[in-house]
């Protein structure tokens, strides 16, 4: 053990430095997350990589959003932006998507047909009125070594752009496609842990400050009351050094945690994989 400061705070954070026994590489925001949620599906995913778990159709509406905006903001016009996400619809397999209570053929060709007419209401949304940024990047991928931190951070930006309230600066641009809006808003913590993983991995890459995060929701589904489908929450991370903090102190202490000998237990409660992670643990499926 080594004692390490941050440049974010004054107080020093106990750091395991030996991880030669971790079973990952580096931390990225989803699997972070997964294993906070649910290690033992963690484990299987991050570490056994095995992707056999099929996809939500509100995570395929998702990806295909993405993939429209990832164009869009790439050059193409707003038509063919949307027919590439369209096409990434169309193009997933039947055995990658959760169709829930459809098991016949003809229940699932209708889900199929929902999950299209959900994106397509989506992104046409996105794109009435859309965001205008001066774009530096476009799926920005990026890995960063950070003092302080035992293992390395990746992340993936939608955007990076040109900061409007510091000309020195890039902001980063997340999209999310969503139900409903969070009601949490910036000081959401989800956004907040993925903002930091971003700064990071943005910070190496363009070597320039970075001041923002700024997330846009996309509601799916038409608003009743007629009001926007689009909110905007911006995270300054000027006014982040607690979460700059506890962030470090999370990255450290979970990295310790998958380090030591220990056993991975399924989450039963996790609504997304509680079921399949028993069914893992039941069957004895991975050692």
């Amino acid at each position: 053990m080594v004692w390490v400061g941050t440049k974010h705070k004054k107080s020093r954070t106990k750091v395991t430095r030996d991880v030669s026994t971790a079973p990952i590489k580096h931390w990225s925001h989803s699997s972070l997350m997964a294993f906070l949620r649910n290690p033992l599906v963690w484990y299987k995913r991050y570490v056994e990589h095995i992707y056999d778990t099929p996809s939500s159709p509100s995570a395929i509406v998702g990806r295909a959003g993405h993939v429209a905006l990832e164009h869009f903001y790439g050059g193409l016009g707003k038509r063919a932006a949307t027919d590439l996400g369209l096409e990434y619809v169309r193009s997933v397999p039947d055995f990658e998507i959760n169709f829930g209570a459809a098991h016949t053929r003809d229940a699932q060709k209708r889900r199929r047909a929902s999950i299209e007419k959900e994106y397509l209401q989506a992104i046409s949304f996105y794109l009435a009125r859309p965001p205008r940024h001066e774009v530096l990047g476009v799926e920005v991928k990026g890995t960063a070594v950070v003092h302080g931190l035992a293992l390395p951070l990746k992340a993936v930006s939608d955007l990076v752009v040109q900061s409007r309230v510091s000309k020195k600066a890039v902001d980063i641009v997340d999209h999310k496609f969503v139900d409903s809006f969070s009601q949490l808003r910036a000081q959401k913590t989800l956004f907040v842990i993925q903002a930091l993983f971003n700064y990071y991995t943005v910070k190496e890459l363009y070597g320039r400050p970075v001041r923002r995060f700024i997330v846009y929701e996309c509601k799916k589904r038409k608003n009743a009351d007629g009001s926007s489908q689009m909110r905007r929450y911006v995270i300054d991370f000027q006014n982040c050094k607690e979460e700059f903090s506890v962030f470090h102190r999370l990255i450290n202490d979970a990295t310790a945690e998958i380090s030591r000998n220990r056993t991975y237990l399924p989450n039963p409660s996790d609504m997304f994989d509680g079921e399949h992670s028993f069914d893992l643990y039941r069957l004895n499926l991975l050692d």
